[in-house]
């Protein structure tokens, strides 16, 4: 079974000590890969190839940083590709990010298949990339028939596999599965797997990226909203019960949205393998 995990850049010389500590403790599970995030508008992108480049050299995991189409520059593209060429970095999440409030024109990609097939050109297959599903559909996507389309142009625009939206019901996994392979898609999807350990940062998070929370999950958050022991130990089982139904299924790829944090991503995944 193969694991991975994803990271925000730090800031602060405490959130990078934190992470390196973190990145240590899970290396012990030997996952595929760490992925960090890149801001957008140049909120954390030098943040993001200091980081990348730190775990490349020195954790003996390979890093794959994200790269998103806001405020990308072709130049700075291949920059940047450049950078993590020569450090030996072949694996790439690539993103339309999201755009920023009031910014109408965001770069000379506007979406995530444009980033992927540039790539391709430059490059040609010296990146796996990697590239984002939604389960529950993209919050700003028309229907979900159009939201599949945008994710076959990603696939045909030359991305070998994809990451999805966190979800909690693994029947729409499944599904969207099912109807990508209807479309003649046949990339590995990994899904993607978000610890339960805050109500109030989950349902922000949710609402904004349109992942549903089931009722019977949330109506226990609320009541555990001040009982953190019992919030996480919870949240634990339901996200364990939850891998364990894909990996019943069949499923053998976990990429978790570790939030810098070493549990309860680790626990779960222990519990996979």
């Amino acid at each position: 079974m193969k694991t991975s995990f994803e990271f925000f850049p730090p800031r602060t010389d405490k959130g990078k000590q934190t992470l390196a500590q973190v990145r240590q403790e899970l290396s012990v599970i030997s996952p595929e890969y760490f992925s960090v995030t890149f801001g957008a508008g140049g909120t954390t992108q030098d943040a993001t190839l200091e980081t990348v480049l730190d775990i490349q050299a020195n954790d003996g995991i390979p890093a794959a940083p994200h790269l998103s189409c806001i405020d990308s520059e072709k130049s700075k593209i291949i920059e940047l590709l450049d950078k993590y060429k020569a450090a030996g970095i072949n694996r790439i999440v690539t993103l339309r990010g999201d755009i920023p409030s009031g910014v109408r024109e965001i770069g000379d990609f506007h979406y995530a298949n444009e980033l992927v097939e540039f790539i391709k050109s430059q490059y040609n297959d010296h990146f796996h990339i990697e590239v984002a599903a939604y389960p529950e559909m993209h919050p700003q996507a028309k229907n979900i028939q159009t939201d599949l389309a945008h994710f076959a142009n990603k696939v045909k625009a030359g991305a070998d596999a994809a990451i999805t939206q966190y979800f909690y019901n693994a029947d729409a996994y499944f599904r969207f599965k099912d109807e990508a392979e209807n479309l003649g898609i046949n990339i590995p999807i990994t899904p993607g797997i978000m610890p339960i350990t805050n109500h109030t940062q989950l349902v922000r998070f949710s609402n904004m990226c349109g992942a549903e929370i089931p009722k019977w999950i949330l109506e226990r958050l609320k009541l555990y909203e001040n009982d953190l022991d019992s919030l996480t130990a919870f949240g634990t089982e339901v996200v364990s019960n939850l891998c364990q139904t894909l990996k019943d299924q069949g499923v053998d790829s976990f990429h978790f949205y570790s939030m810098n944090r070493t549990e309860p991503s680790l626990s779960i995944a222990k519990n996979l393998l």
